[in-house]
């Protein structure tokens, strides 16, 4: 089986980016299901239901979320039915939406759960025990398990994959935004990645535009944060899974400029 990961999408520029690529993307990895992190694809703030049905429309097989799952209130009139997005499973149990989904695609299947992590983020409940229980029950429908783990710090997302490897057949991070260099298939079989990486602009900060951050930082008062509209740059990977092991066979890093793009 072949998968295809992009990172997270972070407002119109990085809606745009995905709609732009994702054919030729198609084309170079053939994958059999493509995953999308789209808690950032509405301005910077969670997914509306126009946007993820353009995401399926353009091809994409099911979304991911995290932190700002919430942030478009009107989320809560539509999750429940939409069984192609998934929400961090360990958020509380009172939450609407699921956090595990078996998405089913040109004859394959495979078990996307979402996570997020407790380091630098909102007191939630363990990501490591939801786990547990979640791949538990996903080996009951596939050997194919994707683990997005939506956390802050890379020493908690590292832990999850080592307490992983040879039960998930990834594990990889979201949230930071900025694309990591240790891609590695683990000795259990686990292919990881720390952070995929994003896909917005490159000329703001993590995609929002550059001048308010930095009058943040230097002022340390409140600043509404707007998403940028430079350059774009696109990151991703794509992921070869053995389908009578569940076991990862190869990971690629994608890493696209739309510089790059103009030039291809």
């Amino acid at each position: 089986m072949n998968v295809l990961f992009i990172g997270d999408i972070v407002g119109n520029v990085g809606r745009s980016a995905l709609k732009q690529v994702l054919p030729a993307l198609r084309d170079k990895y053939n994958p059999h299901i493509i995953i999308v992190n789209g808690e950032n694809a509405a301005a910077g703030r969670g997914i509306t239901r126009t946007i993820a049905r353009e995401f399926f429309e353009w091809g994409v097989h099911g979304i991911t979320m995290g932190n700002h799952t919430w942030d478009n209130k009107e989320i809560f009139e539509w999750i429940d039915d939409e069984p192609r997005i998934v929400r961090p499973a360990n958020f509380s149990s009172e939450a609407p939406g699921q956090g595990m989904s078996i998405i089913q695609a040109n004859g394959k299947k495979l078990a996307i759960i979402n996570l997020q992590g407790r380091v630098f983020l909102p007191p939630i409940d363990c990501p490591f025990r939801m786990a547990d229980d979640l791949i538990d029950e996903a080996e009951q429908h596939t050997k194919a398990i994707l683990v997005d783990f939506h956390a802050e710090a890379t020493s908690e997302k590292i832990a999850m994959g080592w307490y992983l490897d040879g039960r998930a057949s990834i594990v990889l991070g979201t949230h930071t935004h900025v694309q990591t260099n240790d891609d590695t298939i683990l000795p259990g079989g686990t292919a990881y990645l720390t952070d995929v990486g994003m896909v917005g602009s490159r000329e703001g900060v993590l995609g929002m535009e550059r001048n308010a951050v930095i009058h943040k930082f230097l002022t340390g008062m409140p600043v509404r944060f707007v998403v940028d509209e430079g350059k774009w740059h696109l990151h991703g990977l794509s992921l070869q899974i053995d389908d009578a092991t569940g076991k990862a066979t190869k990971l690629t890093k994608i890493r696209l400029t739309e510089d790059d793009w103009l030039l291809m």
